[in-house]
């Protein structure tokens, strides 16, 4: 009888096509630059990153037990859903996992392929998209967002202390609440599956260009007339990332924290994250921050192959992540100088 509700609910939104399974790229490090927001309202001794971020739990517990991070260190994990208002659950199409060292300004990023063959406690094995849609069904959207969690820091090995979840319309509302930005393409991108069919077939060249949200949206989701595909993609959310935080820190556009920090419900659909934390990061990267020399994008090669889905009782396309590969960029970026 599971396996029958299971599979009709999955079948349910088969229809809507994998061009509407959007990455996001998750670019919400802007959110971490919400600068000082309210900043007059707590002590700065407080709000100091070095004493915020200090003992921090990890959620669901550390897959680490050994693992004690410094004080102004987290991990964040960035999340993107494919979720429609009206829906009860959505499935993940984008994580992205970032270190955060507010002590050497350094922001270590690792994007996690929505097919990735990953365990899930009480089912099996299956795809990392599913994990969360099998659990808001089964158990409600919190415990959805936790158990993706949980499943991602049973598979990298690192400790997460914060989420935020966003979809399609709260990036393009982020990018046009600042503006637009300039995004630079390292390869000639054309639109094969967009949102919008009548931005089907658009290229856009090698190169900088100046993009409003949709375009930035549109963009980051193409995966097919990409060298590397998925990873092409994770390159455009890079880019894309790295032009969303040099915008957010331009002088122009300080008026205006207030305003984004007052309408987070806009492009964040699920965080952990409490307004102090907020602050807290906001200080901490403001007081130092120089995207292309600080954010630094990592990346997990995987193989893919046919295995069966425990969840799905079928064989389906999933990527086994290089295990070696895995682990000495977990150590080398994301648990690196753990101890006090």
């Amino acid at each position: 009888m599971l396996q029958k509700e299971l599979d009709m609910k999955y079948r349910k939104q088969k229809p809507k096509k994998s061009h509407k399974r959007l990455r996001y790229a998750l670019l919400i490090l802007a959110i971490l630059l919400l600068s000082a927001t309210g900043f007059g309202a707590y002590a700065y001794q407080r709000l100091n990153p070095q004493n915020h971020f200090k003992n921090l739990q990890a959620i669901g517990g550390s897959p680490t037990s050994n693992y004690k991070a410094k004080s102004g260190v987290f991990n964040v994990l960035l999340i993107g859903t494919d979720a429609r208002k009206g829906d009860p659950a959505g499935h993940t199409d984008s994580m992205v996992l970032i270190n955060a060292d507010l002590n050497k300004h350094t922001y270590n990023l690792l994007s996690i392929p929505r097919d990735t063959r990953v365990y899930m406690q009480g089912y099996g094995y299956t795809k990392l998209t599913t994990v969360q849609y099998i659990s808001q069904i089964k158990h409600g959207t919190q415990a959805g967002i936790v158990d993706t969690v949980k499943t991602i820091s049973n598979l990298t090995g690192v400790p997460i202390n914060f989420y935020a979840e966003t979809n399609y319309w709260g990036l393009q509302y982020m990018v046009d609440a600042i503006g637009g930005i300039d995004m630079n393409l390292p390869f000639d991108v054309t639109l094969t599956h967009p949102w919008y069919a009548e931005d089907n077939g658009l290229t856009f060249k090698a190169g900088t260009h100046s993009l409003n949200g949709k375009m930035v949206t549109e963009i980051v989701h193409e995966r097919y007339s990409l060298p590397g595909t998925d990873y092409g993609r994770q390159q455009l959310q890079e880019e894309a990332l790295i032009g969303i935080a040099k915008k957010i820190v331009q002088p122009a556009n300080v008026t205006k924290y207030p305003a984004l920090s007052n309408s987070l419900s806009n492009f964040l659909v699920a965080t952990n994250m409490s307004q102090e934390d907020m602050i807290s990061m906001g200080l901490g990267i403001k007081s130092d921050f120089h995207p292309n020399q600080q954010i630094h994008y990592r990346q997990v090669k995987g193989t893919n192959v046919v295995m069966y889905d425990d969840v799905l009782q079928a064989n389906n396309d999933q990527v086994v992540l290089d295990s070696g590969q895995l682990q000495s960029v977990v150590q080398q970026y994301f648990t690196p100088d753990a101890s006090n």
